[in-house]
């Protein structure tokens, strides 16, 4: 299936339709619809992007080169590349390859990054021709060290170097310093599409380029297909892996084809393990996953890499239907030489030409001739009665290579590739993506938006039983009404008595911010007032006032301004405290009165009685008892402060050393002038006992007692009030009479209007749904279909005249 049916072509605007009508109901605006949107997006997508990850030497890029049938993509091992790589359809005569370059920027990290791993000396400018050829000389040096440029991943590293330099300095006039230059394969002349692939396809010029975009016909790249290679997740720079992660996550990619090297390393890699984690995290992406152990022909030679390898799918993959197992190097290559001959020694003077010349004019293996040897004689593949074939010592492996093709020709080729698990692996990707994809998208979509439709038919269908459960003629409606009346008048007494105990509560649990900040100013007064009293305290006035008090006597004690002190400054304290106790009440209760005014239930009750039942003037009686028991309470608190602490005259204190201190100054002399001397210390003698006083008071002992008389007088009200509520059912059934006729009549309406537009929206979605639906049952994908809502015909429902004339009917009723 190549195209979406033509009952398809406005599934976005229908699916729109659906969020839109979701969107317009409030209760259910919770619901996440990203699903539906991602799902939509898939199906709906002109193209479908299939990414190719994994480490390098993975073998992504063979394992596309096998998979197309041609060699587009560069393939070697090691840190070659971290290009990526874009492949999409065009028709055979629009052929082409676009090619975007790295900067000079992005070639000197990655030539720092890989002289790092060398041990070289950091790059210091990859433009002077002699720093070049130290670097390569010195890569030179560790191939041949190494015994050749697979040998290690030290000399994969070299020869990696060797071409990012190489190119570099072949390319170096289409490089530009900072940006990425970008070219079509016309600015280089070349007039096909093999041109330009071989061109890129050069280790050289890969190893410079940033992307490369294919457009070529093949079957499998229609119907908006496109397949990108990554570069690998454990790349050497890090911007490389960022790149791959970045492509791996982004909601335009559709599929994943996971390439794992378990077969060849035994177990998986945190890279791969965290790339699996990072495929189930895009919500785009979903189940559509090939897992693709590929290099499968190492454990036929390693019996403990075989036994990890099936223990690895067992345990970690036994739940996965996309599971593979292939040899892209020997499944390609075996591909290839189908078109071969004994006359270009099958493909090593034609397809292996580059990698066949080696240094110093010897000709050297490619990698699969020696993979093909190996297979030949080690593999256990080969039916020994069927294929009896040896490796020469004493020949090449190149000719070996080409003695064994000449004796056993396509037989062995065929299966060879057969083998490999290519054949089986290009066959079920492409039945994935001919037959199933598209299927597939619409199925996931229909699933996602299934639970938007059963809330929205839920809504509406509850909506719908609600409004037709509502009377429709007028004393229908008065009778309605007055039967709720009783539990009304319960509803609005429990939301009163609620009320205010959740106000007493946020008080008494410091919870209400204004109270907070009215007690705050009282404390901050009362500290206030104390400092100035203690400050403007008048030793000579004490004296005064004691001596008049005993006219007989011409001196007075200590003891007897430390008195005078005392009344005077408890008394001075009681005018502050009462004060802003009225203040802080008053606030109280005007902020209470008003959240009471703009509650629910308050309105609801004018609404039933036409008054508030006597709320407020039970509100302003209780702030009077309130406020006076609080000021009783204020007066007996300052009161005490006339009594002395009694660790004023503990032993041992400051406090006591400071009177007696005090009191052998005072008794230099008989006169008033020796108690004015010692004025500081006789109200530093005050402070000492008043402070801890009043300290006490507006921080521990005042609060508490504003706390227990409002709760001792606000919840008995609260309970008082809800019952005197609930006794005027007479009064409202009374009054409710009076309203109520214009009420039914604006009720019956108002419910037939919302009636209608649940019906509209319930047309609007059964329309939507069925184009959908439509689409579905093209799709051949009836059991997914999405639920329809039934319109209730109920025969109690009335259209608009008889709704009129029933009103005219009622009002006809209400004037005899």
């Amino acid at each position: 299936m190549s195209q979406s049916p033509l009952q398809c072509q406005n599934l976005k605007a229908q699916v729109d339709d659906i969020l839109e009508l979701l969107h317009q109901e409030s209760a259910l605006r919770a619901c996440d619809i990203t699903p539906v949107q991602t799902s939509l997006g898939k199906a709906i997508s002109p193209k479908f992007e299939i990414v190719f990850a994994g480490a390098f030497s993975a073998g992504k890029s063979m394992l596309i080169n096998a998979l197309l049938g041609r060699e587009l993509l560069y393939s070697a091992e090691g840190h070659a590349t971290g290009t990526e790589c874009k492949i999409e359809y065009a028709a055979p005569d629009k052929e082409r390859v676009v090619l975007t370059f790295l900067s000079e920027a992005e070639v000197r990290e990655q030539a720092i990054s890989i002289c790092q791993q060398l041990g070289f000396a950091n790059v210091s400018n990859i433009n002077k021709a002699e720093v070049v050829e130290l670097l390569q000389q010195g890569c030179r040096t560790i191939i041949e060290k190494e015994g050749g440029e697979t040998k290690s991943e030290l000399a994969k590293q070299a020869k990696a170097l060797i071409l990012l330099l190489e190119g570099y300095v072949a390319n170096r006039q289409r490089i530009n310093t900072l940006d990425n230059a970008t070219y079509s394969m016309e600015e280089f002349n070349f007039t096909t599409l093999k041109e330009a692939a071989a061109y890129a396809r050069r280790g050289s010029n890969s190893a410079v380029l940033k992307r490369i975009e294919y457009y070529c016909y093949h079957p499998l790249l229609q119907d908006g297909n496109v397949i990108i290679d990554t570069p690998g997740i454990d790349a050497p720079v890090a911007r490389d892996a960022a790149l791959a992660y970045a492509k791996i996550q982004h909601p335009d990619t559709s599929a994943v084809v996971c390439v794992l090297k378990s077969a060849a390393a035994g177990e998986m890699t945190k890279e791969e393990t965290q790339l699996i984690e990072t495929i189930a995290n895009n919500p785009g992406i979903r189940d559509r996953v090939f897992y693709v152990f590929n290099r499968i022909d190492e454990t036929w030679y390693n019996a403990q890499l075989r036994q990890r390898l099936e223990s690895l799918l067992n345990v970690q993959f036994c739940k996965s239907a996309r599971v593979y197992k292939t040899s892209g190097l020997l499944g390609f290559y075996g591909s290839l030489i189908r078109q071969t001959a004994k006359s270009d020694r099958y493909g090593l003077d034609t397809i292996f030409a580059e990698s066949v010349k080696g240094l110093n004019g010897k000709e050297e293996a490619p990698q699969f001739v020696y993979a093909f040897n190996n297979y030949c004689v080690n593999s256990g593949k080969l039916s020994p009665t069927q294929f009896r074939i040896s490796v020469n010592g004493y020949e090449t492996p190149n000719q070996n290579y080409t003695r064994i093709l000449d004796e056993w020709g396509s037989e062995l080729i065929e299966q060879l590739i057969r083998d490999s698990g290519i054949e089986e692996f290009r066959g079920a990707i492409t039945r994935y993506l001919n037959e199933e994809k598209r299927p597939q998208l619409f199925k996931n979509l229909a699933d996602d938006l299934e639970t938007v439709c059963i809330q929205l038919k839920n809504h509406y269908q509850t909506a719908q039983r609600e409004l037709y459960s509502q009377p429709r003629e007028i004393e229908a409606m008065k009778s309605h009404e007055l039967q709720r009346l009783n539990r009304e008048l319960q509803e609005i007494g429990n939301g009163l008595r609620s009320h205010l105990t959740q106000e007493v509560n946020n008080t008494i649990n410091n919870e209400c911010n204004a109270f907070e900040a009215d007690f705050r100013q009282l404390q901050a007064k009362m500290i206030q007032r104390l400092d100035e009293l203690l400050e403007s305290f008048s030793v000579a006035d004490a004296y005064r006032r004691a001596t008049i008090s005993h006219p007989r006597n011409a001196t007075a004690p200590l003891l007897a301004i430390l008195v005078e002190a005392f009344y005077y400054l408890a008394n001075q304290l009681e005018d502050v405290l009462v004060q802003n106790t009225l203040g802080l009440i008053s606030n109280y209760f005007k902020r209470l009165g008003a959240r009471i005014n703009t509650s629910d239930y308050y309105r609801q009750l004018y609404r039933l009685l036409g008054n508030d039942s006597g709320i407020e003037t039970e509100l302003r009686l209780i702030e009077k008892e309130i406020t006076l028991a609080l000021i009783n309470a204020a007066s007996v608190e300052c009161d005490r402060f006339v009594r002395e602490s009694p660790k004023f005259y503990e032993e041992g204190t400051f406090s006591i050393n400071h009177f007696r201190k005090t009191l052998q100054q005072t008794s230099l002399g008989y006169d008033s002038e020796s108690m004015v001397d010692a004025e500081p210390e006789i109200r530093q003698l005050l402070k000492l006992d008043f402070e801890p006083k009043v300290s006490s008071t507006i921080r521990k002992t005042f609060r508490q007692t504003i706390n227990q008389t409002l709760k001792n007088q606000l919840l008995p009200l609260a309970d008082k009030q809800a019952d005197a509520i609930l006794q005027q059912y007479a009064s409202a059934r009374s009054y409710l009479e009076k309203t109520l006729e214009q009420e039914a009549t604006e009720k019956i309406a108002q419910n037939q209007r919302l009636l209608d537009v649940v019906e509209q929206k319930i047309m609007a979605y059964n329309q939507a749904t069925s184009s959908i639906n439509s689409c579905l049952q093209a799709m051949a994908l009836n059991q997914h279909l999405l639920p329809s809502i039934h319109i209730v015909n109920n025969s109690s429902s009335v259209n608009t005249v008889d709704s009129v004339a029933s009103i005219n009917q009622g009002f006809n009723r209400v004037l005899l």
